[in-house]
C-alpha cells in the first residue's frame, strides 16, 4: 500500500486535515505544525495525490496540450520543450493527440474533468462552443503556432508573413524567376500567411508562380513534386510550407535525376532536425521554437496566478538557415 496522508498525520501527531491543509491549502496552520508534517512526509516518502488536490481547490499542476501533427516532427519537439519548461515550474502536461482537424467535445472533456490548470493548443481549430468552455471556467489558453481571425485569443508564433517575403527574396537574388509554393492545409493560418508574404514579393517582380494545394505531409510533397514535373516544366525553386513536404520535394525530384540545386532550388520552413541531415541539407526557415514556447509559458503562468481572459498576437522573428538545396 502507499503512503498516504493519514500516514503522515499518525507520525506528525497531527489531525488528517492539518495534513491537507498543509499541502492543499484552506485554513492555515502554524509554522511550527507546518514544518511537522513537511519533515513526515519527507521521512515517509509522501507525495500528496494531484487529483485529490484538485477535488479540493478546483485546480491542478498540470497544461493541457492539444495536438494533432504527431507525424511532423516539428510538434514532437515543441511538446518536447513545453515539457521541460513547465516541469521546472511544478507542472506536468496532459496530452491529447485529436483525429480531427477540428478539438472534438471528448477532447475537451478530458480536459475540464482533469481540471487543468492551462490549455495549450498547437494546430488544431476551436469552435465557439469550445472557447465558451474554457471561458467560462476561466481556464487560460493559448493558441501555438496557429492564429484565428474570428475569435480573440492569445496566440503565439513565428512572423509568417515576413518569413514568406524574405525566402521569396532570397530565391530572387539567387537568380529564381520562376516558382511553385507547396501549401498546407488551405484553412491553416500559418500556410495562408506564409503563401502571402511570398506571393506578394513575387508579384511586386512581376514573376509568374503556381501554388499546388497539399496537406504539410511528406506524401503531399512527394505526390505534388510528381505532379509538377509530369506537366514538364521544372520551376526554378520550390517553396514547400513545411520542412516534411520539402523532404518529399527532394526524394520526388532525385528519382526523376532532377539536381538540386542546380536545375532547381528548395527551400522548406521549421527547420527540424532532419533538415540538416546529410541526406536532406535542407535550406529552410528556422521558427524559434524556445522562443515561442518560453512566450507562452510566461502568459500561462501568468493567467494561472490571475485570469484575466487577456488576448493577443504575438509574432516572434525566425531566421533563414541556409544550406545545399539553394
Amino acid at each position: 500500500m502507499g503512503i498516504n496522508a493519514k500516514d503522515v498525520a499518525r507520525l506528525a501527531g497531527v489531525s488528517q486535515s492539518t495534513v491537507s491543509r498543509v499541502f492543499f491549502g484552506g485554513a492555515s496552520v502554524t509554522e511550527k505544525t507546518r514544518k511537522k508534517v513537511l519533515a513526515a512526509a519527507e521521512e515517509l516518502g509522501y507525495t500528496p495525490n494531484e487529483f485529490a488536490r484538485s477535488l479540493i481547490t478546483n485546480k491542478t499542476n498540470i497544461i493541457g496540450l492539444v495536438m494533432k501533427g504527431v507525424k511532423n516532427p516539428f510538434y514532437p519537439q515543441v511538446l518536447k520543450e513545453f515539457a521541460l519548461e513547465f516541469k521546472k515550474l511544478g507542472y506536468g502536461i496532459l496530452f491529447v493527440h485529436t483525429n480531427n482537424y477540428e478539438i472534438e467535445k471528448e477532447d475537451i472533456s478530458m480536459l475540464l474533468k482533469y481540471n487543468v490548470a492551462g490549455v495549450i493548443i498547437t494546430d488544431a481549430a476551436l469552435s465557439l462552443y469550445v472557447t465558451e468552455d474554457f471561458k467560462k471556467n476561466q481556464i487560460p489558453l493559448v493558441l501555438f503556432n496557429r492564429k484565428t481571425e474570428k475569435q480573440d485569443f492569445y496566440s503565439v508564433g513565428t512572423n509568417n508573413m515576413a518569413a514568406g517575403r524574405k525566402i521569396a527574396e532570397y530565391l530572387i537574388a539567387k537568380g529564381c524567376t520562376d516558382m511553385v509554393y507547396i501549401s498546407g492545409e488551405r484553412n491553416t493560418s500559418t500556410s495562408i500567411e506564409r503563401e502571402k508574404g511570398f506571393f506578394d514579393v513575387l508579384e511586386k517582380h512581376q514573376l509568374p508562380y503556381k501554388r499546388y494545394d497539399s496537406d504539410f505531409s511528406y506524401q503531399g510533397g512527394y505526390e505534388t513534386t510528381k505532379k509538377v514535373i509530369s506537366e514538364g516544366n521544372i520551376p526554378s525553386a520550390f517553396f514547400a510550407a513545411n520542412d516534411i513536404m520539402a523532404f518529399g520535394v527532394l526524394d520526388a525530384l532525385r528519382e526523376h535525376s532532377i539536381a538540386v540545386p542546380e536545375e532547381t532550388k528548395v527551400v522548406g520552413f521549421d527547420n527540424i532536425d532532419m533538415a540538416n541531415w546529410p541526406t536532406y541539407n535542407l535550406t529552410t526557415w528556422e521558427q524559434p521554437i524556445s522562443d515561442m514556447v518560453q512566450e507562452t509559458v510566461k502568459y500561462m503562468m501568468s493567467e494561472i496566478e490571475e485570469y484575466t481572459g487577456r488576448t493577443g498576437k504575438v509574432k516572434i522573428p525566425g531566421q533563414l538557415i541556409e544550406r545545399k538545396t539553394t
